[in-house]
């Protein structure tokens, strides 16, 4: 019976045991521009600044900039536009969002006459790091098939696993493969399953495949739709040294939840097919929880210049993973649906990820009281990105990817701001560089912005518009069908937020 066969499954079931891959880890490595509408307007580059709290999310020593107490509130609506070609076909979607983007408080305490330790800060303030809410949809003729998934996948793998056994049902077999053996292993069930491939041989020993979908064209349709966010909560302490240096610690502990839904729909007239439409859905839901700590300094060198420097540690992750998936088929030669709907939830093991640390450099020059202008550097190599336990063999093998197709990448942040009186005029420009080797997977982005503000005295808003684009070539599925529709994401958002001393 197959739960006492001893099988050696080929590379790619065995590197198939967990559904984690290069994308997950990228997308929890990466941070969106978010924070009060001061700090975007100038498009973060704030690192020599201080006196705003999402200043202190990048460089700890920022609070004890402030000369008191002093509290936030951000809210932000996001637009995000994707511009979808693949093969002959484009199509074009829009997600609107609106939430509670930033939110904090500083407390300042002066220190004794005779201390050269002239301020100490207290500071607690959230970020929403990055915001996960995403749908595109890619629907255009192709000449490969969903077929190659599947196959790819079950190469290797004996047909007895994939054989349901006297008084054993779908569900229980489906189960029963990803507690034994694997992702892997599930996917060339489900594509027996559903008549997509056959084995050469019905001896219950083959380990060989073939696809009952005839070679030609493919109208395909990819539906892709995710929300959730990445948050962070930092608890710093700042101190002023006597009149020209600050230093700052935060301590960030750091939460995700990401859920996501694939459609994938396949339709072919090719001769000698038996099968001719496929629909496959898979549905991912993870949370995780992590820390991280930032050290950073800001030194006056005189009365106009302003240097600061920040390291943040990697951020070190507990993520669990839950998944569902469902495939329906369809014959035009029987006339007769095949759907497999196992109604299995896979409940993965816990994994660690490892993010890059970050080092940052800052400079910013004050034109008296009337205005500045500032600049951000930050360097990010995110080849370290690291899955963990490394001894695992799907780890080893994504870990390798990873260090093979990612690359560090450099980020450049400008802002200005120029005061009339009671009002402030901001603007800034960023551009971030591609995490890819290729720079096609992901291209660089680009990113411009603009605000204003106005203060009452102890109570201040302001207001800032950002703009952000960047192409991506992303790939259907890592495995098989890696055809990859080419997104153009365009990314807008207006930002409010209410000061006010506490």
């Amino acid at each position: 019976m197959k739960k006492n066969i001893l099988i050696l499954l080929s590379l790619f079931s065995i590197l198939g045991a967990s559904a984690q891959d290069i994308t997950d880890a990228l997308r929890y490595s990466s941070e969106d521009l978010k924070g009060t509408a001061r700090f975007r307007a100038m498009s973060g580059a704030f690192g020599a600044l201080g006196g705003d709290l999402s200043a202190v999310a990048i460089n700890p020593a920022s609070s004890a900039v402030f000369n008191k107490s002093f509290g936030t509130v951000t809210f932000d609506f996001s637009n995000s536009k994707n511009t979808v070609n693949y093969f002959n076909g484009s199509t074009s979607t829009e997600d609107d969002e609106f939430n509670l983007n930033q939110a904090g408080g500083v407390f300042v305490f002066t220190g004794t006459n005779n201390s050269p330790w002239q301020k100490f800060s207290l500071a607690v303030n959230y970020t929403d790091t990055k915001d996960f809410e995403d749908s595109f949809i890619a629907i255009g003729t192709s000449n490969s098939s969903i077929d190659e998934y599947f196959l790819e996948y079950a190469n290797g793998v004996p047909l007895d696993l994939l054989e349901t056994i006297d008084g054993e049902n779908v569900n229980e077999l489906y189960a029963y493969l990803g507690a034994n053996e694997g992702f892997g292993v599930q996917q060339a069930f489900l594509g027996y399953q559903s008549y997509i491939i056959d084995p050469i041989s019905t001896d219950l020993t083959n380990t060989s495949y073939i696809s009952s979908i005839a070679a030609g064209s493919f109208d395909q349709e990819y539906a892709m739709a995710s929300t959730g966010l990445n948050g962070k909560f930092s608890f710093n302490f700042g101190a002023q040294y006597e009149e020209n240096l600050y230093l700052g610690i935060n301590l960030n502990t750091h939460f995700l939840n990401y859920d996501s839904s694939t459609r994938f729909f396949e339709r072919n007239t090719n001769s000698n097919s038996t099968t001719n439409e496929v629909f496959f859905s898979n549905n991912l839901s993870t949370n995780g929880d992590g820390f991280s700590l930032q050290l950073g300094t800001i030194a006056k060198l005189n009365e106009s210049f302003r240097i600061g420097a920040t390291y943040e540690s990697p951020t070190w992750y507990s993520i669990s993973e839950e998944t569902t998936q469902y495939i329906e088929t369809y014959s035009d030669e029987f006339d007769d649906t095949v759907i497999v709907d196992p109604r299995v939830v896979n409940i993965y093991p816990d994994y660690n990820l490892k993010t890059p640390g970050k080092i940052s450099g800052s400079l910013a020059y004050l034109i008296g009281k009337e205005g500045l202008i500032s600049f951000d550097y930050s360097y990010k190599d995110y080849s370290n990105i690291e899955f963990r336990p490394k001894n695992d063999l799907a780890f080893e093998y994504q870990n390798d990817l990873i260090e093979e197709l990612l690359k560090p990448a450099s980020t450049y942040r400008f802002g200005g701001e120029y005061r009339f009186d009671r009002l402030s005029l901001r603007a800034g420009y960023r551009f971030e560089e591609s995490p890819y080797e290729d720079e096609t997977t992901r291209g660089d982005l680009t990113g411009y912005s603009a605000g204003l503000g106005y203060s009452f005295g102890s109570f201040k808003v302001d207001f800032a518009y950002t703009n952000a684009s960047f192409d991506e070539n992303r790939s259907l599925y890592q495995v098989g069908l890696t055809n990859t529709a080419n997104i153009n994401r365009d990314l807008s958002s207006f930002i409010v937020s209410l000061s006010f001393g506490l």
